[in-house]
């Protein structure tokens, strides 16, 4: 029997930019064709949607919110604990949900805090040292953490606390102490946030999906391509790229199964790791003698139409309505909602 889901979402239009805003602000955001197409699917399982909407509807309408479940594709506000908004107001009011909770989804989003998980359970990731906000940030300050973490160059700098690939652009990847201070520096005048510094991983760049619970499982391999070229060497993943179709997926990866495996288990690894629920991706970067190393995780992936939630389902046989229907699944057994729903169906009728 179906469920009444509500939908909470960011829509890319309802971003009002700022005087200052980077020009990513909204990139985290749903397209309203991507909501449409998740209440097309999820109707396509049976269920009826509830549009809720952004965490401020959800205040609204959560007292009186008549629902068995909510699908949460949130991004929320502002600050490093936005993505933790919607699900900590869904657990006040015993409400269940989809996806994460808020401990890990703030978790993930502080790419920091995620890295030391991995690290405590020796999953590998980048060498990194963070770089808190200082407005008279010299090379004086920044030779010695390259020295204390023995890190050399060429490095990324990364914003500490965004999705979508915000804060990466063309200058991320630096290759001398004086582009590693004015990367860091615009990352603090630009986003106000404390910039992660990594080493930078020659290689090629992959992206695989988690699902499930207690038996979770790694999805296909996604491959990254950009211009064409497999084997990315120096090139890396911006968000600008996406925009602009230089980049594409490949799904099947076009690697080894002996590469497929390891990266499949090491993404179960991570979503362990900090405990994710339902649904999850990792990504990845694998150097060139077939390292890899877990570059972050998003529990709260893209959904949007020819990303990899699209393409993963098309290489098992199946389709992104199926998968989502799916996830619903998992989150339903999660908490015991199977007989209630039906129960809810069979008084609403």
């Amino acid at each position: 029997m179906g469920m009444t889901i509500g939908l909470t979402y960011d829509l890319k239009d309802s971003w009002n930019f700022r005087q200052n805003d980077p020009q990513d602000a909204n990139a985290e955001f749903d397209k309203p064709q991507t909501v449409d197409r998740v209440v097309e699917a999820l109707e396509s399982g049976g269920h009826r949607v509830l549009r809720i909407g952004n965490v401020e509807k959800l205040l609204e309408q959560i007292a009186e919110l008549d629902v068995d479940l909510v699908f949460n594709m949130c991004e929320g506000v502002s600050g490093r604990n936005r993505e933790m908004q919607v699900p900590m107001l869904l657990e006040m009011y015993n409400i269940p949900f989809v996806g994460a909770d808020a401990l890990t989804l703030g978790i993930s989003l502080d790419k920091v805090a995620a890295k030391k998980m991995f690290m405590a359970d020796n999953i590998s990731t980048a060498k990194f040292f963070v770089v808190d906000e200082d407005k008279n940030l010299s090379e004086k300050e920044l030779i010695p953490l390259l020295n204390k973490n023995n890190m050399r160059f060429p490095l990324m700098v990364k914003t500490r606390h965004e999705g979508s690939s915000k804060g990466i652009n063309e200058n991320s990847r630096v290759t001398d102490i004086a582009a590693l201070v004015r990367q860091v520096r615009w990352i603090h005048n630009k986003y106000h946030q404390s910039a992660l510094v990594e080493e930078f991983i020659h290689g090629s760049e992959f992206t695989v999906a988690v699902l499930g619970n207690n038996n979770c499982q790694a999805m296909p391999v996604v491959q990254y391509s950009m211009n064409g070229k497999l084997d990315l060497g120096e090139e890396f993943y911006t968000n600008q790229r996406l925009i602009d179709m230089s980049v594409q997926y490949i799904c099947p990866a076009k690697i080894s199964e002996e590469l497929t495996l390891k990266l499949q288990d090491l993404a179960v690894k991570a979503y362990k790791s900090i405990e994710c629920r339902d649904l999850g991706r990792v990504d990845f970067r694998v150097d060139e003698n077939g390292q890899p190393y877990v570059l972050e995780i998003n529990p709260l992936p893209s959904l949007e139409k020819g990303d990899v939630f699209d393409l993963f389902p098309k290489a098992l046989g199946t389709n992104f309505a199926e998968k989502l229907n799916e996830i619903i699944n998992f989150a339903a057994i999660r908490y015991g909602l199977t007989e209630t729903a039906t129960i809810r169906t069979a008084l609403r009728n």
